[in-house]
């Protein structure tokens, strides 16, 4: 009988191999970057105590206080309609007809406050969210308003609301909370007004009893409570700006804007708040 060594290298090659396959990290299902974040006026915008703001005074710390916050999974705030914030993935998120994006925020029970999920393709290949955005519809894909814009306009005083108009002869406030004394105008916003841009929901909050509840739309909007996918998007659901499907393989950048432009006495605006945005195929 002839017996057959191995040699030692070939053993340590071999064993080297075994650990490293065993070790292998998986993808981070996590964004890669926050690349803006653009909140319109809010109870939360500069807000030390809860939101956790810094001081920030250019549009490249406040990006970078909403990259920071998220990476703790601490919540932040798009302010009133139109607010929003776009993040890049490290990877392609593909779309395999099913679930394919966590979008957490903080809602509960009775505080539901719909954002839009926007999605890019980087068509271009350049890294940087300046292709096209499609939309994924939800709910109130029929009551939805495409090509709506707001203006906001700094108020006199940081007691003062922020009054705004719109592009349809509506106007408004967004009003002051007790809870919340500092300036609502994003500090790092120089002119006397800004204009932003999206789709616009139905107004959500009713009163009940004493208190005004915002309500929760029944699926397809991020910070939105419901029983029917909540927090879960498929890039199969992306409309194009007259509301038709479209057929994207996968997605490399996902913006989320406040949807809806209402307020309740004790509650101020309805601001879409997001504490985690995650590739779910990733996590199936």
């Amino acid at each position: 009988m002839k017996i057959h060594t191995i040699p030692l290298a070939l053993l340590l090659l071999a064993a080297c191999n075994i650990d490293r396959t065993e070790t292998a990290e998986l993808p981070d299902p996590d964004f890669a970057a926050v690349l803006e974040y653009t909140p319109a006026p809010g109870q939360y915008v500069n807000d030390a105590r809860e939101a956790g703001f810094g001081g920030e005074h250019t549009p490249e710390a406040a990006r970078a206080y909403a990259e920071r916050r998220l990476r703790a999974r601490r919540y932040v705030s798009l302010g009133a309609w139109g607010g929003s914030l776009v993040a890049a993935f490290a990877q392609p998120v593909r779309n395999d007809g099913g679930y394919n994006l966590l979008i957490e925020g903080n809602s509960f029970a009775t505080s539901s406050e719909p954002g839009i999920v926007w999605v890019m393709r980087d068509e271009n290949g350049n890294g940087k969210p300046d292709d096209t955005w499609y939309e994924l519809k939800g709910s109130e894909e029929a009551n939805a308003v495409r090509g709506y814009e707001v203006t906001y306009y700094r108020p006199a005083a940081d007691s003062d609301p922020v009054a705004w108009s719109d592009n349809r002869g509506g106007s408004g406030t967004v009003d002051r909370t007790k809870e919340h004394p500092q300036s609502y105008w994003p500090a790092w916003i120089e002119g006397d007004s800004c204009t932003l841009g999206g789709t616009l929901l139905p107004k959500n909050v009713e009163p009940s009893d004493d208190r005004w509840i915002p309500q929760p739309f029944a699926w397809g909007y991020a910070d939105n409570y419901a029983s029917e996918g909540r927090n879960l998007f498929r890039i199969g659901d992306a409309v194009d700006a007259q509301g038709e499907p479209v057929s994207l393989p996968s997605i490399d950048f996902v913006k989320i804007q406040t949807g809806v432009q209402d307020k309740g006495l004790q509650i101020g605006e309805v601001s879409t708040e997001i504490t985690a945005i995650r590739n779910y195929n990733l996590l199936k």
